[in-house]
């Protein structure tokens, strides 16, 4: 995957979300590895909070940070199961005008390498809401490391060619 030393890094604005009935900021690990992994890679972490698994807990928060113009990324960890509770995608859906389907099949594929077929419980999930992308990955460190590293890492560097979400950021609210 080629990055292009020519062009300069573009930080962007990114708020990590993580559904979960349980974790607490102390026992937050998913939410820990995306912090460090975007704040490593030069990015700004605009927020950090935790909701319940409540679809319309979940999807006031993505509704909030799409309308706030310091975020132009929002990475969910959390709810992405196929338990009653797991409603993520859902909420994800109440609040994205267009799908990125690619996302999930890509992770699947990507996360088939390492855990078989147990890849096909992850309901992870992408869109774009009101011009901010919005990420739902798995729970897991584990799986936000997989994640980031071997999707969104390249994703959101405009290094990275032939192409690239951040590129797009720009072209995301036109009509």
């Amino acid at each position: 995957m080629p990055i292009d030393e020519s062009r300069d890094f573009v930080p962007v604005n990114i708020a990590v979300l993580t559904v979960s009935d349980t974790r607490t900021p102390e026992t937050d690990r998913s939410g820990d590895v995306l912090v460090e992994r975007l704040e490593a890679a030069g990015h700004r972490l605009a927020a950090r909070l935790i909701v319940v698994d409540e679809r319309a807990a979940i999807a006031e928060r993505l509704r909030a940070w799409a309308d706030d113009e310091g975020v132009d990324v929002v990475i969910a960890t959390g709810g992405t199961g196929v338990t009653g509770r797991d409603v993520t995608p859902e909420a994800l859906s109440d609040v994205c005008e267009k799908e990125i389907a690619g996302f999930g099949e890509l992770f699947r594929m990507l996360s088939y390498e390492k855990i078989g077929t147990s890849t096909i419980q992850s309901r992870c999930a992408a869109g774009v809401a009101r011009g901010t992308y919005i990420f739902a990955l798995p729970g897991s460190p584990g799986a936000c490391r997989d994640g980031w590293d071997m999707i969104l890492a390249t994703q959101l560097d405009i290094r990275f060619r032939p192409c690239n979400f951040v590129e797009l950021l720009p072209r995301l609210r036109e009509s």
